[in-house]
């Protein structure tokens, strides 16, 4: 069965600073017409930096579209044109004030594949420097926190973490660490 749909007219509707939405006409595979609402994202990375001691390095921020405290490992969105490994060892730096070694690439993750093309490129790597400051983007308050690695797994596991990405991360980074 051919499940490939096909792009008729794409409708440009809002071009943001991080975000672009269209909303096209398209066709299924079986030929009938549909709207597809799309948000366009640059991409991300996201980092599961661990210490000596197996802990990782998460931060705590506010997320407005939640209104909530957020708990996540460190992540961000991609620049234009920016490598994607060059982007999450910056945002490692930024955000934690650390730098890493021993990088292992663990995937991309589609976080909501409904409606985004956005996405997550994971790396595990170990806690090489902590060099101390942060360096956040304007509009950006962080609070770094260090986790054992069970703890953290525990906390995903009872729904304490919600974010997709860390809890993605989380799990692979203790599959790889505890049981290579």
């Amino acid at each position: 069965m051919e499940l490939k749909e096909t792009t008729i007219k794409r409708n440009d509707i809002y071009n943001g600073r991080i975000l672009k939405v269209h909303v096209d006409d398209a066709e299924t595979a079986d030929g009938k017409p549909c709207k597809r609402e799309v948000v366009d994202h640059p991409g991300g990375v996201c980092v599961a930096a661990v210490t000596d001691n197996d802990e990782l390095l998460f931060v705590r921020q506010y997320r407005y579209p939640y209104h909530e405290v957020c708990l996540e490992l460190p992540a961000g969105k991609l620049e234009p044109g920016e490598d994607p490994f060059e982007a999450v060892k910056r945002e490692l730096r930024e955000e934690t004030g650390c730098t890493g070694k021993d990088w292992q690439f663990c995937g991309n993750m589609y976080p909501s594949p409904g409606y985004t093309n956005e996405i997550i490129r994971l790396w595990t790597c170990k806690v090489e420097k902590e060099l101390g400051e942060l360096d956040l983007d304007e509009d950006e308050a962080i609070e770094v926190e260090k986790i054992r690695i069970n703890e953290a797994v525990r906390m995903v596991m009872n729904n304490e973490i919600p974010d997709g990405k860390t809890q993605i991360l989380v799990l692979k980074a203790a599959k790889q660490i505890i049981n290579p």
